[in-house]
């Protein structure tokens, strides 16, 4: 499902135009965010649901055939990469199959990782 020309104002909004299967996807994801960045901001940026803390935390997307995970640039996938073996990775991007299991106890890894990240960009 296309939702480029769609302007979302909340998460809630993006996550209601899926098919249902896809929407419980996105928001176990959604909660392994939560969970793991709980001082984080939802918003909206760049047309997908994004945590802010300190500026953008982490954003994920979904798409015909994969859920997209954003960990805000190269060095949370290096830090990962070993456990990521498995998808289809780019420099700031990781893909998750639809049809499979999201690893969501590596996502909250991720997101915790981040974090750190975030709380020494906060103190410089």
């Amino acid at each position: 499902m296309s939702t480029s020309k769609t302007r979302f104002r909340t998460i809630d909004e993006y996550i209601a135009i899926f098919p249902l299967d896809v929407q419980v996807i996105l928001e176990d994801v959604r909660k392994a965010i939560r969970d793991s960045a709980p001082e984080a901001q939802e918003a909206i940026s760049y047309g997908i649901p994004t945590f802010k803390l300190n500026g953008n935390l982490v954003h994920f997307a979904a798409y015909k055939n994969h859920v997209g995970f954003y960990p805000g640039g190269p060095s949370a996938i290096e830090a990962f990469r070993a456990e990521l073996s498995q998808y289809t990775l780019s420099k700031g991007t990781i893909r998750f199959p639809l049809g499979e299991p999201i690893p969501l106890e590596l996502v909250k890894k991720i997101v915790k990782f981040r974090v750190k990240a975030s709380d020494f960009k906060k103190r410089k």
